[in-house]
């Protein structure tokens, strides 16, 4: 079961929660279209701030944001200036929107305590890393080793594509400690990143065991 069944989802109410949390069932089509903008915008104009993830908060009439991310000094800028500069990124998104859809706007600033424990992080790591041509043996071995030492019970990365520009695509994959995907209490943090490379796309995909849930 847990080879088949994203392990996010299969602990979804139980290890997880889910990252937008909202009900709004006339508007349902509008509003999730609206969160996958709004999520997509800021994974790309925070990704120099490490963003681990982004939580969306929706209630009558506000709107909370959550911005997990191991920079936070980056976002919030002197004297909160990236703040204010994010607002109005954000606005934009909501013009030309139904009254209902234009919320008053919280956003919070969360740090990611330990980015090497954050399975989204470490996957972006990876890919970049690919991306740049490093040795994939290198990659896999040094990051394997960072999350252990950060106290991480498991670890898992595969890669799968054309690895090292090889005319055949192939499976390369490194698992240190234990990562039990069909126990439904264990704390399993996943990802699965595509990373461009010259001669292709090479698929990332990160499991990382922190800890179980008492």
């Amino acid at each position: 079961m847990g080879q088949k069944v994203n392990p996010h989802v299969i602990r979804l109410n139980k290890v997880h929660t889910w990252s937008s949390r909202w009900f709004n069932e006339k508007q349902y089509k509008e509003t999730l279209i609206q969160d996958f903008k709004l999520r997509k915008m800021l994974m790309e104009k925070l990704k120099g701030a490490g963003v681990a993830g982004v939580e969306i908060e929706r209630s009558i009439n506000s709107l909370r944001i959550v911005i997990h991310v191991s920079r936070p000094g980056i976002v919030i800028g002197r004297g909160g200036s990236g703040l204010e500069e994010l607002k109005k990124s954000i606005a934009k998104l909501f013009v030309g929107a139904e009254s209902k859809l234009n919320p008053k706007l919280d956003i919070r600033v969360e740090p990611v305590k330990e980015p090497n424990l954050d399975a989204h992080l470490v996957a972006v790591s990876v890919a970049d890393q690919l991306i740049r041509r490093l040795p994939f043996k290198r990659v896999l071995g040094a990051t394997a080793e960072r999350v252990m030492n950060a106290g991480a019970l498991g670890v898992k990365i595969m890669l799968s594509g054309r690895i090292a520009g090889s005319e055949i695509a192939r499976v390369e994959k490194v698992h240190v400690g234990t990562v039990p995907l069909s126990t439904i209490r264990a704390n399993i943090q996943y990802e699965s990143l595509p990373a461009l490379t010259k001669k292709g796309y090479i698929g990332v995909k990160v499991w990382i065991n922190k800890s179980e849930e008492k």
